[in-house]
């Protein structure tokens, strides 16, 4: 038999897999699990199709949705014409933010005269300056007023050189690295360019002589990144023919998207009446007096700081008590505290301006280097020297919160002005600015407790401590001040009580504040609050 048979015979004798017994009984006799074709029947399921587009329309056109689509289309409508109207009320209504007034730098912080540039760098020049700016810049110092640093001989005009430094505080490679250092932290140099500042006049009884060379001088520093120049004795040169161009030189030089150059012009010993006539016939930028007095009367005071406001922009007001003619702060009166005028200088409208050592209460005749011995653990068995260091430790921390909150605070910064109360020893006053926190100041610099009665529309509802040297003893006996903030705009009149274990009642009945339990106890020492509601 052929192997093509023999294969056929095969396949013919094998069952199908399909057609084996479920039972396993095969032609052998053994079990053999085997397989069932099942069928199942296909899904005969309708599925949703939907309406088709004639249905849709017959369903549409009922009266039941035409009805149902009218009322959906005007409530759409009216919602959105509430919202426009809304929104137009909001906007109409709204308070406008007021605009705020044109500021330069040197509106937004205090300056910082260093007149004795060896001293106060411990005779490293401009290098010593320097290496202080990160400690000057902690203070929120926007400019420095160094000098003079020119060269000449007390008295001898002709040996006047505006133009070269004297080798004792550096050379013009070092005033270029200060230069630089200090607009890279936002500090401006201005040059003092009083001609005479070594002899007995500043313009050696002859401003005419020197104001040619004084104009020139401006133009050379200006083109060296000098940020401004401070006049001292303006009175003197403003009186010759040279001021205008000299105007000129240093007031239109800036241009759109620059820095501003400052002319600046100094006078002490003046009436507030010629301080403000000399400001409109100079046209400076600012204006330094050495107003307010507090060895004055609060009164006189208060007439001093309303006329100078009122007759001029607060960006051209400056305030400087202390100076290399003036002397240190704590000159101008031993009864005052340096607190004192340290709070009066940071919240009045204006520019403040500090002599070197006056943020830690440098006395005449002290080395300026004890304001960088702060952080000297020198003499620490002294304990004399280790009190006076805490106690400049003390104030120059003071002195730093009052310029933090000047330079934060728009009410202070360059806010409006009212004068709220004045006495032969004490004198308060408002800054506010639109929305923004509002302060009142309370002087006293007068030997017995002092009663206020403030009332101003503007007055708040309750107070709270804002800053102070003693957080935790508040005195109001003798000699303090006070700073309180708030922004309630009650039209109330508030009563301060300022004596020893006396309330603090303000607005009555809406609030009866007693210090000695909310805010501490009192102290009966001569210290300096600062407070803010």
């Amino acid at each position: 038999m052929s192997k093509e048979m023999e294969m056929k015979e095969v396949e013919l004798n094998e069952l199908d897999q399909e057609k084996q017994p479920m039972t396993g009984e095969t032609p052998a006799g053994t079990e053999k699990n085997g397989c069932v074709r099942v069928k199942v029947p296909e899904d005969t399921e309708v599925k949703f199709t939907g309406l088709s587009k004639e249905e849709l329309m017959r369903v549409a056109g009922t009266a039941g949705w035409v009805r149902t689509r009218w009322i959906l289309l005007v409530l759409f409508w009216l919602g959105w014409v509430g919202m426009l109207a809304g929104a137009v009320v909001i906007i109409v209504q709204a308070p406008r933010c007021k605009p705020i007034p044109e500021m330069h730098w040197w509106n937004e912080g205090p300056l910082y005269q260093i007149a004795d540039v060896s001293a106060f760098s411990g005779d490293n020049g401009f290098k010593g300056i320097e290496e202080k700016l990160d400690s000057l810049n902690q203070l929120k110092v926007k400019g420095l007023v160094l000098g003079p640093i020119h060269s000449v001989q007390a008295d001898q005009p002709s040996t006047l050189d505006l133009k070269t430094i004297n080798p004792v505080v550096g050379n013009e490679k070092d005033l270029n690295s200060l230069l630089e250092r200090a607009h890279k932290k936002g500090i401006s140099i201005v040059l003092d360019l009083t001609p005479n500042y070594e002899g007995a006049t500043a313009w050696f009884n002859n401003a005419a002589s020197v104001a040619e060379q004084f104009k020139a001088a401006c133009a050379y520093w200006l083109h060296k990144g000098v940020d401004g120049f401070l006049v001292s004795d303006l009175g003197q040169i403003a009186n010759t023919g040279s001021w205008p161009f000299i105007q000129a030189v240093v007031q239109t030089n800036a241009t759109e998207g620059t820095k501003k150059t400052a002319l600046m012009g100094s006078v002490t010993g003046v009436s507030v009446d010629d301080a403000s006539l000399l400001l409109n016939r100079t046209g400076v930028d600012l204006l330094l007096t050495s107003l307010p007095d507090l060895t004055q009367s609060g009164v006189d005071q208060a007439r001093t700081i309303n006329k100078l406001y009122s007759s001029h922009p607060q960006t051209s007001l400056g305030w400087s008590l202390s100076g290399r003619l003036l002397g240190p702060l704590t000159s101008r009166s031993s009864a005052v505290p340096i607190r004192l005028y340290h709070m009066l200088l940071l919240t009045l409208p204006g520019t403040p301006v500090f002599n070197s050592g006056d943020e830690v209460g440098l006395k005449a005749g002290e080395p300026l280097d004890a304001i960088w011995d702060l952080e000297s653990p020198a003499e620490e068995k002294n304990e004399t020297a280790k009190t006076v260091r805490a106690e400049r430790g003390e104030l120059r921390s003071f002195f730093k919160a009052l310029s933090d909150l000047r330079v934060k605070e728009r009410s202070l910064l360059h806010g409006d002005f009212a004068s709220l109360y004045s006495s032969a020893s004490s004198f308060a006053f408002l800054r506010l600015w639109d929305q923004s926190e509002r302060f009142i100041t309370a002087l006293n610099w007068g030997d017995a407790p002092v009663t206020m009665t403030l009332a101003n529309s503007d007055l708040p509802s309750e107070a709270r401590v804002r800053l102070s040297t003693d957080v935790e003893k508040l005195a109001v006996d003798d000699m303090w001040g006070w700073v309180f903030h708030f922004d309630s705009g009650l039209n109330c009149q508030t009563h301060f009580q300022f004596a020893s274990e006396v309330p603090l009642d303000i607005c009555p009945p809406l609030l009866s504040v007693n210090w000695s339990t909310r805010w501490g106890r009192h102290r009966r020492d001569r210290e300096l609050k600062h407070l803010s509601f």
